[in-house]
């Protein structure tokens, strides 16, 4: 059995549809799980809950953890923790595999490209969060107490992720004939992971025995791209003209008045200042995979939205 904690998301949609090539028991957790193979087992269960955590990963021989927390800091520091513990007790117990997909916030503002190797120095509160989790992970499976492993995506997009920044104020907006959004630098260069190549990694990554007790980077386009290129893309797609509205910080505040995930955004505004380059030349030359084009992604982004 391989158990998705997190079933319907960005990532456990496409990893449902990934884990088939592996194995005809896949079972899908989350609050309201849905079948994405005809043969899913389905399990609903709140995962801040101990038991109903046990119960979920009972009988699993791997278990990936990809659910996601309202996107509010407060909610991260009281539901994170003990989620995490209750996955990591529940696979300890059935000695499961734990596949743990998770971002970039632990590494915090970098000069240059992130790799699997760069230094835990978060700059957020969120990213403070992160960083413990993966910390205890990591030191899990150094002791020999788990065989487990992380996997990072950079900022989503892709087809059907409506949780994508992308997404919803590029591409959404600009179908609805408004300007796309996007936080405060389209200049700077920003590196994007395409979902349906996460969730590949994801499952081939935990189906690979020596792909274990370490941290890969998902495939994502070597070359990072603008918003501005990005926005360009989407446009001619979309059939409009490629034009920006640019929120910055204080256009956040405002809305985040009235908004606490809005809020929550702002202190990872960071990410959209500076240049953010994800490196994943570790997995690519690994298991010899090409990335899709920026170019074949949108297209997929868009398609999906536009029947």
């Amino acid at each position: 059995m391989q158990t998705i904690l997190g079933g319907g998301g960005a990532i456990g949609t496409p990893l449902a549809k990934e884990l088939k090539k592996y194995t005809d028991k896949i079972r899908i957790v989350s609050r309201n799980a849905k079948k994405v193979n005809p043969t899913d087992e389905l399990l609903n269960a709140d995962l801040t809950n101990r038991e109903e955590t046990l119960r979920a990963i009972k009988g699993s021989e791997v278990v990936y953890l990809v659910a996601g927390l309202k996107y509010t800091t407060k909610i991260w520091q009281e539901q994170w923790p003990g989620l995490f513990d209750n996955v990591l007790e529940g696979c300890k117990r059935e000695g499961a595999k734990l596949v743990f997909f998770d971002n970039v916030y632990p590494y915090g503002k970098v000069d240059g490209p992130m790799t699997e190797e760069t230094p835990f120095n978060p700059c957020s509160k969120k990213g403070e969060i992160r960083a413990k989790l993966d910390s205890k992970l990591i030191d899990e499976y150094k002791s020999g107490n788990i065989q487990g492993v992380i996997v990072r995506g950079a900022d989503f997009y892709g087809p059907g992720v409506s949780s994508s920044a992308f997404n919803l104020l590029v591409i959404d907006n600009m179908i609805k004939g408004k300007k796309a959004n996007w936080l405060n630098n389209p200049k700077a260069l920003h590196t994007f992971t395409y979902t349906p190549d996460a969730a590949h990694a994801t499952a081939l990554i935990g189906n690979t025995a020596n792909a274990y007790n370490q941290v890969w980077h998902a495939p994502s386009q070597s070359d990072p791209i603008t918003g501005e290129e990005m926005v360009k893309i989407a446009a001619e797609f979309i059939g409009v003209e490629p034009k920006i509205q640019v929120l910055g910080d204080a256009m956040l505040f405002m809305a985040g008045l009235f908004n606490p995930t809005i809020m929550s955004m702002i202190e990872m505004s960071y990410q959209f200042k500076y240049d953010y380059i994800f490196n994943s030349d570790k997995f690519i030359k690994a298991f010899n995979y090409t990335p899709t084009t920026y170019r074949d992604g949108i297209k997929a982004a868009v398609k999906s939205v536009i029947k």
